[in-house]
């Protein structure tokens, strides 16, 4: 069908959509290790109510067998050579990927389509299973640090699927069957909805052939029982209850303090992704470590992060402290978003600031899992290929009088949701 080798910048992509609707993306990597697998346009934010937990679920379930294949072959077809299989689940896409050394292509490209196209879900695995994803379950429950993340994007965004646990409830885990599982399946996991991708030393024409081989009973790509468009969040624009206290009986207060925030679509994305970096980013140096731990001994972890979906997005920054400290915190925190929405920041601060991202970028480069699987989501969802080249681009284009509106459109006093558990 159609075919294309984009030349974004120094590195090629290329890119082929077979007529079942399947979309391939490849580049190369200078290792012989590669790194492959198909993303899947479906996750928690495709469930209805009463599915909740099953996306997750559904990837586990794909590891448990096909009519070619039992769950204990699916788990040692890779290994077995020396590679690696794994999946994750997300809010808006589902990932199955393998490494693996460039002579065993074949043999991955076989194993990943029959897997994402054929499982069959026994219900005898799926009971075991499901006591599994419990205990995946209780040991999250286990740390506030990671529970609060959980929390507070349902505070966002509501009862909007985006709020909604990727685990599920045990409870409701226990209650699915093969049928419930099939369905699911059958209206996400269409080729139209997966990216094959593959980065390394390989033919991506022989990428194409390989897939053609394995998904030709899927035809001309016959869209019937696909889900509707997504709903996108409805985010209030000020917090319903400002400040949430949660009594959760442990020894270090766990705290975090957001607001909504951008669409990876959104141009002001960009503009917040540095804000976030110059706030609490993974360096020493970052102002809510030095404000925070570095002067005065508050914290050891303190945090800014922002997550992006296809409409949607928010920004937080999380800190653990002494309960006692909690109050004193919140002020160090407030002081440093008043310092980016007081004034612009200098030119030569925002030099820094790029020069410290772009080295970020560049070394996060070096992980060739990442970076595959990042080529796969941005394709899968926007259908775009971006070099490091073209990132640096965007972060070169955003002006200190930029950053200051976006900062006062999100650090805005009364749009920030608090939320504390101590």
């Amino acid at each position: 069908m159609r075919q294309r080798e984009r030349d974004a910048g120094r590195q090629t992509f290329f890119t082929h959509t077979l007529e079942c609707g399947l979309r391939v993306i490849c580049a190369q990597s200078p290792t012989e290790v590669v790194y492959a697998g198909i993303a899947v346009d479906a996750g928690t934010r495709d469930e209805t109510d009463s599915e909740s937990g099953m996306a997750h679920f559904t990837e586990h379930m794909s590891f448990k067998g096909t009519p070619r294949l039992s769950s204990r072959q699916v788990s040692a077809r890779m290994e077995s050579v020396g590679g690696d299989l794994n999946a994750y689940t997300g809010k808006e896409e589902t990932v199955y990927y393998a490494t693996f050394l460039r002579r065993h292509l074949g043999r991955a490209v076989s194993l990943l389509t029959d897997m994402v196209l054929h499982s069959t879900f026994p219900q005898e695995e799926m009971v075991k299973e499901a006591e599994v994803v419990a205990e995946e379950i209780e040991s999250y429950n286990d740390q506030p640090s990671e529970l609060i993340f959980d929390e507070f994007e349902s505070l966002i965004f509501g009862h909007h699927p985006l709020g909604r646990a990727i685990l599920g409830t045990t409870e409701r885990l226990r209650q699915f069957t093969t049928p419930d599982m099939q369905a699911f399946h059958s209206r996400m996991y269409h080729p139209g909805r997966m990216v094959l991708f593959v980065l390394g030393q390989v033919d991506p024409h022989e990428v194409v052939r390989l897939a053609q081989r394995e998904v030709a009973r899927y035809g001309t790509g016959d869209t019937t029982g696909m889900p509707a468009a997504r709903l996108a969040p409805g985010c209030a624009a000020t917090p319903a209850e400002p400040l949430l206290r949660r009594d959760k009986d442990t020894h270090q207060a766990h705290v975090l303090v957001g607001a909504p925030s951008y669409a990876a679509t959104d141009p002001r994305h960009t503009r917040m992704f540095m804000l976030s970096n110059l706030l609490g980013g993974p360096c020493m140096s970052s102002r809510l470590n030095i404000a925070l731990r570095e002067r005065h001994g508050l914290v050891y972890t303190v945090e800014s992060s922002t997550v992006c979906h296809t409409d949607a997005g928010l920004w937080c920054v999380y800190f653990g402290c002494d309960p006692h400290d909690v109050d004193r915190c919140l002020r160090l925190v407030g002081q440093e978003l008043h310092r980016l929405t007081d004034a612009p920041l200098s030119q030569r601060a925002l030099d820094a600031l790029r020069r410290q991202l772009k080295g970020q970028i560049a070394v996060a480069g070096d992980n060739f899992e990442s970076r595959a699987i990042g080529m796969a989501k941005r394709y899968l969802h926007y259908g775009l290929t971006r070099t490091t080249q073209q990132t640096f681009d965007l972060l070169d284009a955003v002006t200190p009088d930029e950053l200051l509106l976006t900062a006062r459109e999100t650090f805005a006093p009364e749009r920030l949701q608090t939320l504390i558990y101590e």
